[in-house]
């Protein structure tokens, strides 16, 4: 299996254990949560389920920041601008992000997160997200 390399912009999310998640509130004020990505060329995964706060505003404002983070989410890097995008439950896509982040996060979301949505009685969902046109831009002019 032939994978397509990160775009500079996801480079440094590549082997990332979790990245600060940085979602709007309708004020505009941030809110950081830190969740796992898996990287596949010029975008990456992440999952959450449905009734996390995040979604909600993620529905209101797809705009957002990611950052490396520690698994407590205290940010050990830049934050780079996003898009996140909700893929459609249980389409091709949304099968082909949940293999990617179990293959990449055998435990945590081949059997914890997957248990724990199921506990809670909530779907999960995966976002695709794309670092914004104008900030790969400029990454790839400063190269």
């Amino acid at each position: 299996m032939r994978t397509t390399p990160p775009s500079p912009g996801l480079a440094p999310f590549v082997k990332q254990w979790a990245v600060l998640l940085t979602s709007h509130r309708k004020d505009g004020s941030g809110v950081g949560t830190p969740v796992n990505i898996v990287v596949e060329g010029d975008h990456a995964y992440f999952r959450t389920p449905a009734n996390a706060w995040k979604t909600g505003r993620l529905r209101d404002d797809p705009t957002v920041e990611i950052a490396p983070c520690t698994a407590r989410g205290a940010p050990t890097g830049p934050e780079v601008h996003a898009h996140a995008r909700l893929l459609d439950h249980g389409g091709p896509e949304d099968r082909h992000a949940a293999s990617l982040l179990r293959r990449k996060y055998p435990v945590t979301h081949g059997v914890l997160a997957p248990l724990a949505h199921r506990v809670m009685g909530t779907p999960t969902l995966h976002y695709e997200l794309r670092v914004r046109e104008e900030q790969a831009e400029r990454e790839v002019r400063e190269d």
